[in-house]
């Protein structure tokens, strides 16, 4: 046992198993024994995948769309990315500058491989998605986090990124609106962000992932700029606007030249996305929008109910998300108390002790949060927010 411990390849040492998910497999583990878990812990919407979308994988299962693809994903498919994506935002990207990817995940993975060189430096925002972190240090780049200002909700500016931009600055990643915080970037400052990395040829990656769900603004893309399209590197998801997790289905839009090295790491790694999800996928862009207003609605009522009890605890306080569908709180009044270290153990512990299923803080780079899903019916979130109260009550 140990002989194969000693055999692990020095780069997987470099990466951690994703926290999300393994507070997942947790909950999961508990439930299958019979405990009662409230799970706050997936970044998955609740509800069921579109009709139209659904019905489309099946007529691709019934005329036999189950074969091989491109690797990089079908042309119609591309087409449909492309011109979603020009109607959202005002882009004009062609078939040849998009990659079909995975899931998002996926493709920032591949993005991060084909452009980062060992010692090569990425700028990244705290608190940051889980992923952002290990995808760099697996390519052997050095992660430079920039922290936000919690009392002004985690948002970022353009003079917080330029004291970290040094010669050695590669890539610099944007996610906004933002997991873990909700946190939403304003216009005016993504346009300085995008001024400073393009006059110096820095890459901006800006991860769309929850791009239509957002609470006081209307949906935008860096992407949609002049002349963005050399330096701007966008990767997007079909598994938050649509309800897809499971369908795991991706893109990347970047210039052709990237497309070409993503496509070469794909074509050895995964090659094609499931044929079948890409036939749904072009459902789900080209059909009716009318399920993104919808989930949107919830999760604006759903954050209010959430924020409004997260600060009704003693001593938690909680930025409120202006996108996206989770709640970022503070909950330092209970560390360092009872035995509770860090929010690694506070997590561990309330899932032993309230059951309710949270993701720690330390995951996103900072040491006194809990990340909330309120991805989950308003019966969880009550049922859960008791026992979350009921828990920084007594240990505080």
């Amino acid at each position: 046992m140990q002989a194969a411990a000693n055999a692990i390849a020095d780069r997987i040492s470099s990466i951690s198993v994703s926290s999300t998910l393994k507070v997942a497999a947790d909950a999961e583990k508990l439930r299958a024994e019979g405990v009662d878990v409230v799970d706050f812990g997936a970044g998955e919407p609740d509800f069921p995948t579109p009709d139209n979308i659904k019905q489309a994988a099946i007529r691709a299962i019934e005329q036999n769309f189950t074969k091989y693809t491109p690797a990089g994903g079908t042309a119609e498919l591309k087409k449909a990315v492309c011109a979603r994506h020009a109607q959202d935002f005002g882009t004009a990207y062609q078939p040849g500058e998009c990659l079909i990817t995975v899931g998002g995940k996926h493709a920032i993975f591949n993005l991060t491989q084909a452009l980062v060189n060992p010692g090569d430096e990425v700028v990244i925002p705290v608190p940051y998605w889980v992923t952002y972190k290990d995808v760099v240090n697996y390519a052997g780049g050095k992660c430079v986090f920039v922290d936000t200002d919690e009392q002004n909700g985690f948002a970022l500016t353009a003079a917080m990124i330029e004291p970290h931009l040094t010669a050695r600055t590669r890539m610099v990643i944007v996610n906004s609106p933002s997991n873990p915080s909700g946190a939403l970037l304003e216009r005016g400052e993504f346009e300085k962000i995008f001024a400073l990395t393009s006059a110096r040829g820095i890459y901006l990656m800006t991860d769309e992932c929850y791009s239509q769900f957002l609470y006081d603004s209307e949906p935008f893309s860096i992407a949609s700029l002049p002349g963005a399209k050399e330096t701007v590197l966008v990767a997007g998801s079909l598994s938050k606007t649509y309800a897809m997790t499971g369908w795991r289905i991706g893109f990347a839009l970047v210039p052709a030249p990237i497309v070409g090295a993503m496509t070469k790491l794909q074509s050895h790694s995964t090659s094609n996305p499931t044929s079948i999800s890409q036939k749904a996928a072009v459902e789900a862009l080209r059909g009716p929008q009318d399920s993104v207003p919808v989930m949107l609605a919830e999760y604006r009522r759903r954050r209010d109910f959430v924020v409004g009890r997260l600060r009704a605890i003693p001593g938690v306080t909680c930025a409120e998300p202006r996108g996206a569908f989770y709640a970022y709180p503070n909950v330092g009044v209970v560390i360092g108390k009872n035995g509770i270290a860090d929010t690694l153990q506070l997590a561990e512990r309330m899932l032993a002790e309230a059951r309710v299923a949270v993701v720690p803080g330390e995951a996103f780079g900072t040491d006194r949060h809990i990340r909330i899903s309120y991805a989950t019916s308003m019966k969880e979130l009550e049922r859960g927010l008791d026992r979350i109260h009921q828990f920084i009550a007594k240990n505080s």
